[in-house]
C-alpha cells in the first residue's frame, strides 16, 4: 500500500538574482489508489513540487515520506534507486525520443535498468496495449497525435510498475477530444498499489480527483471595508513572497517598493508617494508578493480588497 506524506515543505531558490519561494510550509497526505491534483496557476510551484517528489530537487526544509522512506535524505545510489523504482514521471512536453518507435520509447527505462530485450519488449507491448496504442507501437512520435504521445509517455512512466506516478500538466498540449481519453487514463492508473499526483491549472481534472491540493497563495480573508494602516519609518508592510491580500493607497508619506536580492542586498523599484497606490497585481492574480514594501517616512495608508479598490479608487478616479 502506497502512502505519501508531505510535511512543512518549503522551497527557496535564486532566479535572476532574486530569492524565489514558490511555496512554504506545505503539508498534505495522499493515500494508496488516490489521484491527487496539485492545482494552481503558472508560477505557483507545481513543477517544483513534482521535482521534489521525484527526488530531482532537494527542498529547503520539510520532509517527503513515501512508504516510510524519507526522500529528502536520500543520496547517491539510494536516491538513484528511488528515482528508478519508486516514481514514474510523465513530462509536460512528453520527452519522447524522436528516433525511436513508441515501443522502443517504452522499452528504454526497462533496458537501462538491466531488463533483457525480449522481456522489455513484451512488457512495453503490454503497456502500450493497456493505454490503447497496440496498433501504433511501431510509429515514431512525429507520426502520433499529441494525445497518443501522451499515452506513450504514460506507458513509459509505468514501465517499472512504480508505486507513485507524477504527471506535469498532462492535458497542456491536447485538444478537447484528446483530453477526455488522457484524463480517463490518468484516473484509471490510480489503483491499488499506486497513487498518482498530477500538477495542473486545468480545473476539469479536479472532478476526477480524490484529493485536491491548491498551490495558489491563500491570503487571509480580505476585509470588505477600507483598512487604515500607520507605518513608522523603516517599518515593513509586506515582504517578497508573502501572500497577497490588500491593495494599498498612500494617503500621506512615502512607501519604498524593493526586491531582496540573493546576495542580501536590495533593489529599489520605485517610491510611491501620497496619492499613489501599490500592491494591486498580487491580490488580482492570486499570486504571492513579488516585492517588499516599507515606509521611508511616517505613512498613512488605506488597504482595500480588490473589488472595493476597483469600485472606490479606480472607478472613482475615472
Amino acid at each position: 500500500m502506497t502512502r505519501l506524506e508531505v510535511s512543512d515543505l518549503t522551497v527557496e531558490y535564486v532566479s535572476g538574482g532574486y530569492n524565489v519561494r514558490p511555496f512554504q510550509n506545505l503539508s498534505f497526505t495522499a493515500e494508496d489508489g488516490h489521484l491527487v491534483v496539485l492545482l494552481g496557476p503558472s508560477g505557483c510551484g507545481k513543477t517544483t513540487l513534482l521535482s521534489c517528489l521525484a527526488g530531482l530537487l532537494t527542498p529547503t526544509s520539510g520532509s517527503i515520506d513515501v512508504d516510510g522512506v524519507e526522500v529528502t535524505s536520500l543520496r547517491g545510489a539510494r536516491l538513484a534507486q528511488y528515482r528508478r523504482e519508486t516514481v514514474g514521471v510523465v513530462f509536460q512536453a512528453f520527452n519522447l525520443i524522436p528516433s525511436l518507435s513508441a515501443l522502443h520509447n517504452v522499452m528504454v527505462p526497462l533496458r537501462l535498468s538491466g531488463v533483457g530485450r525480449a522481456e522489455a519488449r513484451e512488457r512495453a507491448g503490454k503497456l502500450l496495449a493497456d493505454v490503447g496504442l497496440e496498433d501504433r507501437s511501431q510509429h515514431r512520435p512525429e507520426h502520433l497525435s499529441g494525445g497518443q504521445q501522451q499515452r506513450v509517455a504514460i506507458a513509459r512512466a509505468l514501465a517499472q510498475n512504480p508505486p507513485m506516478v507524477i504527471a506535469d500538466e498532462p492535458t497542456a498540449h491536447l485538444d478537447y477530444i484528446q483530453v477526455e481519453g488522457v484524463l480517463q487514463l490518468v484516473r484509471d492508473i490510480a489503483t491499488t498499489g499506486r497513487l498518482v499526483v498530477v500538477a495542473t491549472h486545468d480545473e476539469r481534472i479536479t472532478q476526477l480527483a480524490d484529493h485536491v491540493v491548491e498551490l495558489a497563495q491563500h491570503a487571509r480573508p480580505a476585509p470588505r471595508v477600507p483598512v487604515p494602516v500607520h507605518l513608522e519609518p523603516g517599518e515593513v508592510l509586506f515582504r517578497q513572497g508573502d501572500p497577497s491580500d490588500l491593495v494599498y493607497t498612500v494617503d500621506a508619506g512615502s512607501i519604498e517598493i524593493y526586491r531582496e536580492l540573493a546576495d542580501g542586498s536590495v533593489e529599489v523599484l520605485m517610491d510611491v508617494g501620497a496619492g499613489g497606490y501599490f500592491g494591486e497585481l498580487g491580490p488580482m492574480l492570486t499570486m504571492p508578493r513579488s516585492a517588499s514594501a516599507r515606509a521611508t517616512e511616517p505613512c498613512e495608508l488605506t488597504g482595500y480588497e480588490v473589488k472595493l479598490f476597483r469600485n472606490d479608487v479606480l472607478d472613482a478616479g475615472r
